[in-house]
């Protein structure tokens, strides 16, 4: 009889085991309360993943008659109950020196990169996927093709096969690792970053341009309903409703779904408005009400994106001169502007407006400041123009939340649990103005929450998925994991560095208990620990830090923001 992955919620621990259906009730608590130290008789085991039993499990319950297979592991369960029996230590002490070198590498700050002449571009993304394991799983379950008549298949596997040694032998090395192997894979995938300078050098590339063809590889390759399962790990994998067309790795993880809606401006979009407008136009004895009674239908199509843009330049089309200061102003200028397009009404191109809308949610999310753009320089004796940087300030904080750049479908989804956090946060700071002790009553509160929500999630409607692999309380906010930033005013050059949250345990592991955080000075933002990658040479640093790499100087300002899913 198979054992399922469980994780079993109690106060602020949270304890992990292997559950065997055949052993009943009886036997999960009795190892319940050999690892907790709380009386069986005391325990009340409450379900929080859905499909299992619907309140307090009773002792008579058989937990064989569950099929544990369709629920996605790790299962997750509330624990209540007070220990009161001591509790054997689970883990032996073990000294540093005792352990293999994969395991110390673990124990020590990870390991860096060796630059093997301006690769620095490829270093800074490749420290930032390291820490995203679905990447890593969908890897894992990669077959490379045997097509020895397609080069280019053959390349493309020799890319991928490449870039999970380079993530392995990272995890298992306790110092800096030379990737030679990615860096000539990556040359030969795209010839143009392999280009050399005068004397020969390797030239700078731009790394969000690898960190696109890189994704654009390996969502050619990583297809399949079994791929994107083993990238999701557990139960069926996501379902096709929460895939919403996503049928690769790639697009399953970081993919959005757009939702793009054209108006045209010069003429009405609603036949009825029109009608009316045109009756109250008709006594001026002109040609407007025969123009008004036209009528052009907004146009929507659907396309799948892999990261957002923040346009920090002013918006989207040249006229526009809106000052971008944070990170939020500038995704959405990046998803409205105007455009010249064929009207079918008119029979000639007009004006239209442009805006888009997110329809569907990925685990992780990316975000480009458009640092870089592109200047014509008409009067220079080769008229090539000239790559630029905008050097200007962009803000951000550690959480982004993203609910006013989704569908008004989305937008209902989000609400739900959005306004249920709004809820319990408003009753927590009326037991504070009523003088309660709140740090006292704390863990008695969580547990009753704990309690009732347990309750009500084993007979609530289920909401419709935003997204593959996201919570179902997700309220639309994302966690800063990781950022790339780039140096020096020259858009050719300079030097990237990667900037990676040390607090990366996987995501999908329920497992991961609250604790308690240093803040920010004068803030409500965690003050996190993080580690910055130069190259080979790996240091610790601070959220603070992180959110000083907004621009405006010669420092390292963002260029690329990793996002994850926020629990």
């Amino acid at each position: 009889m198979p054992t399922y992955a469980t994780s079993v919620k109690w106060g602020k621990e949270t304890i992990t085991l292997d559950l065997d259906p055949t052993a009943n009730t009886a036997g999960l608590k009795s190892t319940l309360q050999s690892l907790t130290g709380v009386p069986v008789d005391r325990m009340k085991l409450m379900p929080k993943s859905k499909g299992l039993w619907k309140g307090v499990l009773k002792d008579d319950f058989d937990l064989s008659s569950i099929d544990l297979s369709t629920i996605g592991e790790p299962i997750q369960m509330l624990l209540m109950g007070s220990a009161t029996l001591p509790v054997e230590p689970v883990k032996k002490t073990v000294f540093l020196e005792d352990l293999p070198p994969e395991e110390a590498a673990k124990m020590v700050e990870p390991s860096g990169l060796v630059n093997l002449g301006n690769t620095c571009y490829l270093n800074s993304v490749l420290q930032c996927l390291r820490v995203i394991p679905h990447l890593r799983d969908g890897l894992k379950r990669y077959t490379p093709s045997h097509n020895s008549n397609n080069a280019q298949q053959q390349v493309h596997s020799l890319l991928l096969t490449s870039l999970l040694s380079t993530l392995t032998t990272l995890d298992k090395s306790p110092t800096a690792i030379s990737p030679n192997n990615l860096v000539m894979a990556t040359k030969m995938a795209f010839p143009q970053m392999a280009q050399t300078g005068p004397q020969g050098q390797p030239m700078q590339q731009d790394a969000e341009e690898f960190y696109s063809s890189v994704l654009g590889v390996c969502a050619g390759e990583l297809r399949g309903e079994n791929v994107i399962k083993a990238a999701f790990q557990g139960g069926d994998g996501p379902t096709v409703e929460e895939l919403n067309g996503a049928n690769n790795v790639i697009d399953a993880v970081f993919g959005l779904k757009m939702e793009e809606t054209l108006t045209c401006d010069e003429l009405s979009t609603d036949a009825a408005t029109a009608s009316g407008d045109k009756d109250s136009m008709e006594t001026d004895g002109n040609d407007s009400a025969d123009a008004l009674q036209l009528v052009e239908p907004p146009v929507t199509t659907y396309d799948l994106h892999r990261k957002l843009v923040c346009n920090i330049q002013g918006g989207s089309d040249s006229n526009s001169q809106t000052n971008v200061t944070h990170i939020a102003e500038g995704i959405q200028l990046a998803l409205t502007g105007k455009l010249e397009k064929h009207s079918e009404a008119l029979g000639r191109n007009a004006q239209w407006t442009r805006s888009q809308k997110i329809a569907r949610l990925p685990p992780y999310l990316v975000v480009q400041f458009g640092r870089f753009y592109w200047k014509a320089t008409p009067d220079s004796q080769d008229h090539s123009g000239v790559k630029c940087k905008v050097m200007k300030p962009v803000g951000f904080q550690s959480v982004l939340d993203v609910y006013e750049f989704c569908s008004d479908k989305v937008k209902s989804v989000l609400k739900v649990a959005r306004d249920k956090a709004a809820k319990e946060e408003e009753d927590r700071v009326a037991k504070k103005l009523k003088g309660e002790d709140v740090d006292v009553a704390d863990v008695a509160m969580e547990e009753e929450e704990e309690l009732q929500a347990a309750l009500a999630m084993s007979v609530e409607t289920e909401q419709p998925p935003v997204g593959p692999g996201l919570p179902h309380d997700f309220q639309g906010l994302y966690e800063l994991f990781a950022v790339v930033t780039h140096k020096g005013r020259d858009a050719d050059g300079g030097h990237y560095m990667g900037w990676v949250k040390a607090d990366n345990s996987d995501p999908r592991d329920a497992s991961n208990g609250e604790r308690k955080r240093e803040k920010i000075a004068d803030t409500d933002e965690d003050n996190d620990d993080w580690f910055v990658f130069d190259d080979d040479e790996v240091s610790p640093c601070k959220t603070e830090d992180i959110l000083k790499l907004k621009g405006g100087g010669d420092w390292h300002m963002s260029y690329l923001n990793f996002y994850r899913a926020k629990k």
